[in-house]
């Protein structure tokens, strides 16, 4: 038999080690696809049994559109609702969704069971009778872009919802589409802030000079008593008060510590200037103790006792001067 030379010996170890490797390779591929088919079908099972969590699912989707009848059939029945609506902000809502949006039914729901039911109430929402929650989600269904706090809010958590204080058809305020103007709206609940503005000294809210929102976002902040500022309370007060803004040169700690409340009632007082004590010098000696000698401070002409500490101390909010605010 003829002996293989060099070269015939490699060319079979190279067909016998490429024959090897195919025949091991689709064994290894197979094997790894059945796992990762395995792997899949068993995360597909799981996801299916899981209990899925409807708290946080979004929203239903919208109705068939066979189900909407149109704003015009609404109108015919509830004309004086149809005949005020085109000066009503929330008929923009037809400019939506390419102009193919839908006003009355965008916040009722669709009418055509409503309809065909001879106007059967049961089978459309009203959200001037429905419940807090569900007229608020409806509502942040387009307003929770500028309304982003508003169930975390003191109003949201008490149950006080968007219809208690706006009313869609019947507002006094066409701009807010609130029932009442304010302050009237507030005091409707708020009571007790009502009698602080029969104080001899207040703010002008009730002669109209200023309003609760204002200094109040009703919606909510994070914010105490859901004062407008997220960053410092005290710019409440200084966007009208400017001379007291500052920055100072030497602030006056409590102005910065406890803010423009450590001094003032912000709604009203029986004391000059909205002050939290009728005497300036009994609100100063709250942080500085009267010295008892024969100084300026204590008793004798001029002192503390006699004159008010701002006849001296004229820059109690901060100056630029003087480190104990001398004129």
């Amino acid at each position: 038999m003829e002996k293989e030379g060099p070269d015939r010996q490699l060319a079979n170890h190279t067909l016998k080690g490429n024959g090897a490797a195919p025949m091991r390779r689709p064994g290894l591929r197979s094997c790894r696809i059945l796992v990762l088919g395995a792997s899949l079908l068993c995360a597909t099972t799981l996801a299916a049994a899981a209990p899925q969590d409807k708290s946080n699912a979004p929203a239903a989707k919208m109705a068939p559109a066979t189900d909407y009848v149109g704003a015009e059939v609404c109108a015919t029945c509830h004309e004086a609702e149809g005949k005020d609506f085109p000066t009503n902000p929330h008929s923009k809502m037809v400019l939506m969704h390419g102009s193919n949006g839908v006003t009355c039914e965008n916040c009722h729901g669709p009418g055509r069971a409503h309809v065909e039911g001879g106007g059967d109430v049961t089978k459309i929402f009203n959200p001037g009778k429905g419940a807090p929650k569900q007229v608020d989600q409806t509502c942040l269904g387009c307003h929770a872009g500028a309304h982003p706090d508003f169930e975390r809010s003191p109003h949201a958590k008490a149950g006080v919802g968007c219809a208690s204080c706006h009313s869609i058809h019947h507002s006094e305020v066409k701009e807010q589409l609130l029932k009442v103007a304010q302050p009237g709206l507030c005091f409707g609940c708020h009571a007790d802030t009502r009698a602080s503005f029969s104080m001899p000294f207040h703010h002008q809210v009730p002669e109209g000079l200023i309003k609760c929102s204002d200094c109040h976002d009703v919606h909510g902040t994070f914010e105490k008593s859901n004062l407008r500022s997220r960053n410092d309370s005290n710019l409440i007060c200084t966007k009208c008060h400017t001379e007291m803004r500052g920055p100072f040169v030497y602030e006056h700690t409590p102005v910065k510590a406890e803010g423009c409340m450590g001094c003032h009632t912000p709604h009203g007082s029986q004391n000059a200037r909205l002050l939290n004590m009728p005497s300036i010098n009994m609100l100063c000696n709250q942080c500085h103790s009267p010295v008892a000698s024969a100084t300026i401070h204590g008793q004798g002409a001029g002192s503390s006792e006699l004159a008010p500490c701002t006849s001296c101390h004229t820059y109690i909010h901060g100056s630029n001067m003087n480190v104990a605010f001398l004129r």
